[in-house]
């Protein structure tokens, strides 16, 4: 069958294709053995011609033909043979429709064997109530033959989406009843639209013996045209809605990017934490089981949005090194039904108020500002709570060092019952070890440090997360006394296939103007920002400067001047500060055409650069050259 299908799948997928070999091979048979109408010809032409005709939503992943109108019409007047042979040209020229990479043969065989099963039985069940001449009984032909037609939908519908529907389960391992619900429920609209657009057809036959296959055609044809045109005007009404919702939905997201990065201002953290916190959230809620897209959402608009309650909360209060006292810490817990006041105005077409209002209750009914317990919190703000306390813990903050992984994920198991939700902690501290483990496996992957060779520097605490043959490397080039450009073209050299930017610029720190000075700038955007003179505080890389740090896939053209920012193709920047006895030295910057072009790892990878340029002979020369 295919590497790509697991063995259960192929074993059923291949099943499906003989199962319709078999139909279609008794359908051929039959027309042969048997007189057949030659006006099924005509709807069977009429069947792929239209299904070449394909409709769209260019901004959706939804297309539909017409050519079920004369699928159905075929069955249903000329007999199950001629409607599975039908059904099968219809999804032999479905099959054409795919991408080539997904054109495999498995696919395109089931697709031509899944509708010739659905149709001949649809229509074995048909002619098995209705007899040979369905349309010839008395006065209530027409409600017969819509009842008729409505069951012969149902069955149709029913036998073709399951059979795609369990293949996909099997393959994907999911639940099948969960995949026909969220892909092929809603598909029974279609389904009955073909049924209904089949009547007038159908109706023909009342006059059957008078009428030559000519005059068949003149009558049947200007129906597609009818029902195309008809169709393409409704998708075209249906285009113009969604491109408003699309606008719609992007004032949303600019919105929460807004708020988000001014909490982040203000409360002293990175815009990058917060992204961490968000796909985390993310990941967490579905390995908790989570798979409604509405719940998901309000998750990822939460996890940025948290905190925008801290906007309320005095500087002092919200950035004080030592422990809270007790009246400050009830202005600080003020903070999360004030976000849930503020984005409540809003209108988010998610539940996001809920979890930004109850992301600080505990399990045991300890937390705030409800005194909320067990599973009364709702799940999204359990998760949030657990994904941004581990975060928080195992990053630097103005008053405290970062914490170790294992030290984190120890006081979160030891809240486990009382703050968390130990569902939750289970399921975060298995997903993080798997994590680990996967980066572990990498790290053994990569060569060791030759020996008799220079001694590097020591790599961060988090090394077992860098690229260490590319930090040693860099640890030997720039070990002992070198020139500015050499130093930053040694950093390029080495970064440039690890980090997927195609700008870089070193910064380097003048303290007698308190700026930053481009003394080296390298890429395909470098004109730009050669000899650029941003003061510490402003900008992206003079906040990197002032804050002492890092930012990560911010847009990069906040570090341009004005005049630039509209002409430059830059979308993404990393930036890390370059620290050396607790003094500011300069700023690694890179930059990228992509938006959020940079990762966790190129983050870490810049760090790691970061710390062996502080440790190099250097830094006089950047001093000097400033």
């Amino acid at each position: 069958m295919t590497a790509s299908l697991s063995r259960t799948a192929a074993v059923y997928v291949f099943a499906v294709i003989v199962l319709g070999a078999a139909v279609l091979t008794h359908s051929v048979w039959h027309l042969l053995s048997h007189p057949f109408d030659a006006r099924w010809l005509i709807l069977a032409g009429l069947t792929v011609s239209t299904g070449w005709v394909m409709l769209r939503i260019p901004s959706m992943e939804i297309s539909f033909s017409i050519s079920d109108t004369f699928n159905i019409a075929a069955a249903v007047l000329f007999g199950p043979a001629a409607g599975a042979i039908t059904a099968a040209l219809d999804g032999l020229v479905l099959s054409f429709w795919f991408a080539s990479s997904r054109r495999t043969a498995y696919r395109v065989l089931f697709n031509i064997a899944a509708p010739a099963i659905a149709t001949w039985t649809a229509a074995q069940v048909f002619f098995a109530l209705a007899g040979g001449r369905p349309l010839l009984g008395g006065p209530w032909d027409v409600v017969r033959l819509v009842g008729l037609l409505a069951l012969f939908g149902a069955v149709n519908y029913g036998v073709n989406t399951g059979l795609v529907a369990m293949a996909v389960g099997l393959e994907r391992r999911l639940s099948i009843v969960g995949v026909w619900r969220s892909h092929f429920l809603g598909l029974w609209v279609t389904h009955l639209g073909g049924v209904l657009a089949a009547v007038p057809l159908l109706m023909l036959q009342r006059i059957q013996s008078s009428i030559s296959a000519v005059e068949i055609f003149i009558l049947i044809i200007p129906l597609p045209i009818i029902l195309y045109t008809t169709f393409r005007h409704a998708l075209g009404r249906v285009q113009d809605q969604v491109g408003h919702l699309g606008q719609v939905n992007r004032v949303y997201v600019a919105v929460i990017e807004a708020l988000a990065q001014a909490v982040d201002a203000k409360d002293q953290v990175t815009h990058d934490h917060i992204r961490r916190v968000q796909t985390e959230s993310v990941r967490l809620a579905r390995a908790l089981g989570v798979t409604d897209e509405d719940q998901l959402q309000a998750i990822k608009a939460a996890s940025l949005l948290h905190d925008v309650g801290k906007l309320s909360v005095p500087e002092h209060i919200l950035n004080k090194p030592g422990r809270l006292t007790p009246s400050e810490f009830e202005v600080m817990k003020r903070h999360a039904p004030a976000g849930a006041d503020i984005l409540s105005v809003v209108g988010f077409p998610y539940p996001v108020v809920p979890i930004v209002r109850h992301h600080h209750e505990n399990w045991d009914g300890t937390g705030y500002p409800d005194g909320l317990t067990g599973e009364a919190i709702p799940i999204g703000a359990r998760i949030l709570s657990v994904v941004d306390c581990f975060d928080a813990l195992t990053s630097h903050r103005p008053y405290r060092p970062r914490l170790e992984d294992r030290d984190a994920l120890k006081i979160i198991l030891e809240r486990r019952g009382s703050m968390y939700d130990p569902r939750v902690v289970d399921a975060f501290v298995e997903m993080h070890e798997a994590f680990a483990s996967d980066v572990a496996a990498s790290a053994s992957t990569v060569p060791a440090t030759p020996s008799g060779t220079a001694s590097s520097p020591q790599p961060p605490a988090d090394r077992e997360l860098l690229d260490l043959q590319t930090f040693y490397q860099l640890g030997r080039t720039l070990a002992g006394t070198l020139s500015t450009e050499h130093v930053a073209e040694s950093l390029w050299c080495h970064l440039r296939t690890r980090i997927p930017a195609s700008t870089f610029v070193l910064y380097g720190y003048d303290q007698r103007r308190d700026a930053l000075v481009a003394v080296h700038a390298v890429g395909d955007g470098a004109i730009d920002l050669r000899e650029a003179r941003i003061a510490v505080g402003e900008r992206l890389s003079g906040w990197v400067a002032a804050t002492r740090q890092p930012i990560m896939n911010s847009d990069a053209r906040l570090d341009l001047e004005s005049s630039a920012r509209d002409l430059s193709e830059l979308r993404s920047a990393l930036a890390v500060p370059v620290e050396a006895d607790g003094r500011l030295i300069a700023v690694l910057s890179f930059y990228a055409r992509e938006v959020n072009a940079f990762a966790d790892t190129h983050h870490r990878l810049a760090q790691a650069a970061a710390h062996a340029t502080a440790s190099s002979g250097m830094i006089s020369f950047v001093a000097a050259q400033t």
